[in-house]
């Protein structure tokens, strides 16, 4: 009987001495042995800070249950309304019911059964791509279809993308890896014969032909969210998840040549899926990366090829929390250090390791670094620091834990002290600043979607109002994402749902952007129903393992 984990009645009982490998199963057990508890919050009309300040996660003293360990509530109401809105003394903004009207159109349906949700409903354009059903897309409106006690689609959509994944994935005459995820799926109809056709991509039709590599841990934080969300572990615990799960982490706990636990991608492999000078070890992949660790240490089971894996996801979680705090962290001090960096070091006692040359620091950074905050870089590679901001990555940096909670409130800091260039008069910027000029021409290779302040260069995205609602409120900071979500109730719907903002301010719809882009209205009703109802954090969040702090500072290659 193995020492860490017993199984006693179907549900794993874990002994004190374990740590990162059975945190998320202490809460999942908890869940599953008796009903959820009823939130204690008193429900005001204006929500005071104080109350929701009180129930974040780790970074507040406080009695209020973790989050982390609750269960959203299930279960729809009577006449198809929202079960949020039910649960609520207040009348809800006007906009939500015109946003679960749209989320609903959006749906698509294989074999009578729905399946996921179609990137935009924008009849007004070209469909191109924008009638599949894109993975990462859907993340969002599975939250939401959660949130409302709507299980069914998202349990679809995981054995239908799961199924899949089993296919064999080619481009041109090249094979993909086995644990592939498609970035999108497309349904086809045929009305004369009554028959549905799935067609799948797995990058070979991708603009630019780049296999998805955030498709997988997007798949596996979901299929988590799910088991989390409704205590069903029928699915994650099935042979097929099981392996499925496995297979997306041999694709990149794989060993190689790489001397860093971060993991090496192409441009266009992620939410910023075209050329955007983020190849490398781009922040967004990074802490996606870390998030799916993590709650595939919680879903994987612990017979004899679990263990294998768990532990060596653990070995990765260690060496890469050590390497993103300290490596990609910026803040003043740091900023100063590099700026005082000396170059061409040699040897374990470098302190320069990367040997970045300070005259690479660009000078926007200096007036827009305060004295308090900081955030994840995106990028860091030999001879190269991409200081550039970007949203997504430390959203889920804050979410996942792999920012500490004294970082996770700087994160917090510089968004507040820098609100005009991250968020503006539309959140919330993808990226900052954008790229110029020559730059833009070199880095973006001309590309005429990614013009300054539009599309991924720059632009404002809608969608991603949940990620920051979402670590507002792990924060304990419900007030930033309070003011944002009254932005986006000024245009949002007003302006059909843009799928992003151009300009500095983001107040421009964007030039090539899609009417009723789905997430644009998922994420925005993910954000209303986090913040009226906390507790459904616990779907998306982890709590922050305190043993997860190596205690090496150099190489291990001198200390042998």
């Amino acid at each position: 009987m193995d020492q860490g984990v017993r199984e006693m009645g179907g549900i794993r009982k874990v002994d004190s001495h374990c740590s990162l490998t059975e945190i998320d199963d202490y809460d999942l057990s908890k869940l599953l042995d008796k009903p959820p508890r009823p939130l204690n919050i008193e429900r005001q009309r204006s929500f005071d800070e104080r109350s929701l300040s009180e129930l974040s996660i780790g970074l507040n003293k406080g009695s209020a249950e973790n989050l982390e360990t609750m269960c959203s509530p299930g279960g729809r109401s009577f006449l198809d309304t929202p079960a949020s809105s039910t649960r609520n003394s207040f009348e809800p903004h006007p906009m939500v019911a015109e946003a679960w009207d749209a989320l609903r159109r959006s749906l698509v349906f294989y074999r009578g059964q729905p399946m996921g949700t179609i990137a935009a409903y924008d009849h007004t354009e070209e469909a191109l791509n924008y009638d599949q059903v894109f993975v990462r897309d859907f993340v969002p409106s599975a939250l939401a279809f959660l949130m409302n006690g709507e299980h069914d689609i998202v349990k679809n959509f995981l054995l239908k993308t799961l199924h899949l994944q089993g296919w064999e994935k080619r481009v041109d005459r090249f094979k993909l890896g086995e644990g592939v995820m498609p970035a999108s799926f497309k349904v086809l109809h045929d009305p004369a014969r009554n028959t549905d056709t799935i067609i799948a991509d797995f990058g070979e039709t991708a603009i630019g032909r780049v296999a998805p590599v955030d498709s997988g841990f997007w798949w596996i934080i979901l299929l988590r969210a799910y088991t989390k969300s409704t205590g069903d572990l029928t699915l994650s615990e099935s042979s097929d998840f099981q392996k499925g799960i496995r297979l997306i982490l041999s694709l990149c706990l794989s060993e190689g040549f790489d001397t860093f636990p971060t993991l090496l991608c192409a441009d266009g492999c992620s939410m910023i899926d075209r050329r955007m000078g983020v190849y490398g070890y781009p922040i967004e992949i990074q802490a996606l990366f870390f998030m799916a660790l993590r709650c595939a240490c919680s879903l994987l089971k612990h017979d004899a090829e679990g263990k294998e894996f768990i532990e060596r996801i653990v070995k990765r979680l260690h060496a890469l929390s050590y390497h993103m705090r300290s490596y990609f962290w910026l803040d003043f001090q740091q900023l100063n250090d590099i700026y005082r960096y000396k170059t061409e070091e040699y040897s374990h006692t470098a302190v320069n390791k990367f040997n970045v040359i300070p005259d690479s620091i660009p000078e926007w950074l200096f007036d827009f670094m305060p004295t308090r905050g900081g955030y994840f870089i995106g990028n860091v590679s030999p001879a190269r620091m991409d200081f550039r901001w970007f949203a997504l990555g430390n959203c889920v940096a804050i979410l996942s834990s792999l920012a500490t909670p004294e970082q996770s409130m700087a994160i917090m800091d510089l968004i507040e002290s820098r609100w005009e260039e991250l968020v503006g008069e539309m959140p919330l910027k993808i990226c900052y600043p954008a790229i110029e000029s020559h730059e833009w021409r070199i880095v973006t290779g001309c590309d005429p979607k990614n013009t300054r302040w539009s599309y991924h260069n720059g632009g404002s995205w809608p969608v991603l109002l949940w990620l920051l609602t979402a670590a507002c409120i792990k924060t304990g900071r419900p007030q930033i994402a309070r003011r944002a979500i009254d932005l986006i109730e000024s245009r949002l719907l007003k302006d059909s749902w843009p799928e992003y903002y151009d300009g500095k301010l983001g107040r421009f719809i964007g030039k090539q952007a899609r009417k009723f882009q789905t997430w644009s209205i998922a994420g925005y009703l993910v954000a209303k129903m986090m913040l009226e109802d906390p507790s459904h954090l616990g779907m998306i969040s982890l709590e922050e393992d305190k043993q997860m702090k190596p205690l090496i500072k150099r190489s291990s290659s001198w200390t042998c």
